[in-house]
């Protein structure tokens, strides 16, 4: 039996007629390569979901279609340096979206490890960081929409046990003699010991095809709305000033979402439109459970928030 005489049972009536939004493959694994100015591009192993919907009357997708035409673009556009990862998303769902025709959306999710160039705080010495950085895409008959974001680790300390500490610091400093103003002095310049999280921020900003977001600033908005952010080599004085600067900047989770959410308002110019999705996430160190915030809200919105402080 030739191939053109085989049935096309994927093409038939299912059993339940009821739509699927997002059917497809995931885990596809790609070399992309990212072009730097006056650099060689960067190389990332990446993951790559891609999905299109399914009407009610069809029984499936062509899977080995879908995973031809994407291993075919895929190839065709991680060939060359690509400017930026959700970019090949949106190009990725583009053309995905033109070769099914029996579909109106086309999705694709990207995730690699992105590697910075960093600094150490106090001794400058060179080194390297890390995110999470997920691109994504969504292609329909109105367009495409695309977002990049960026999940980084960084170090809170609990606002709660440092009041504790605090006080229990005022009553020693007073029963040693101590006057209320020194005390008070005392504890404005040497911040109080509290407990630990290590922390993880994420980040998301979601726009229009022709909007550009810079995923580095991202990266900085996110490790700025911690307590401390963290380096891959720390010396002493590092380790001393990230420290002190952690005790004196203690911050619940709910307060590193607000803080992202301040950031973001003061570092980026967005369209009203853009979706800004902001989580946080303290894996406790005296708790056996994590805590977790999360903020979804237009651009727009973020501001007047923002603005009617």
């Amino acid at each position: 039996m030739s191939q053109d005489t085989l049935p096309d049972v994927q093409a038939t009536k299912p059993d339940v007629e009821v739509g699927l939004k997002r059917v497809g493959v995931t885990d596809v694994q790609k070399l992309v390569m990212v072009s730097r100015e006056d650099a060689r591009p960067l190389v990332f192993s990446a993951d790559f979901n891609v999905y299109v919907d399914l009407p009610s009357g069809r029984k499936g997708i062509d899977m080995s279609r879908n995973m031809e035409v994407t291993n075919e673009v895929l190839d065709d556009l991680t060939r060359e340096p690509v400017v930026r990862m959700e970019n090949l998303c949106a190009e990725i769902a583009r053309r995905l979206l033109s070769r099914h025709d029996y579909t109106t959306r086309a999705e694709v999710e990207m995730d690699a490890e992105y590697m910075f160039r960093d600094e150490t705080p106090v001794t400058k010495k060179e080194t390297q960081g890390f995110a999470d950085v997920h691109a994504r895409a969504v292609a329909n008959g109105e367009g495409v929409r695309k977002s990049i974001g960026a999940e980084v680790t960084g170090t809170t300390a609990c606002p709660c046990a440092q009041g504790m500490m605090a006080k229990d610091a005022a009553e020693k400093l007073e029963e040693l003699g101590l006057e209320q103003d020194a005390v008070e002095e005392f504890l404005d310049e040497i911040p109080q010991a509290a407990h630990n999280q290590r922390s993880k921020s994420y980040l998301e900003i979601e726009v229009d095809e022709d909007v550009y977001v810079s995923l580095d600033r991202i990266i900085e908005v996110a490790r700025d709305s911690m307590s401390s952010r963290v380096y891959n080599l720390a010396k002493r004085p590092d380790e001393h000033h990230m420290t002190r600067e952690m005790h004196e900047n203690a911050r619940f989770v709910e307060d590193v979402v607000r803080e992202m959410a301040k950031n973001v308002a003061d570092e980026f110019d967005l369209p009203d439109d853009a979706v800004v999705t902001m989580t946080q996430e303290n894996e406790e160190s005296i708790h056996q459970h994590n805590a977790y915030s999360e903020r979804v809200i237009s651009f727009g919105n973020l501001v007047s928030e923002i603005d009617r402080r």
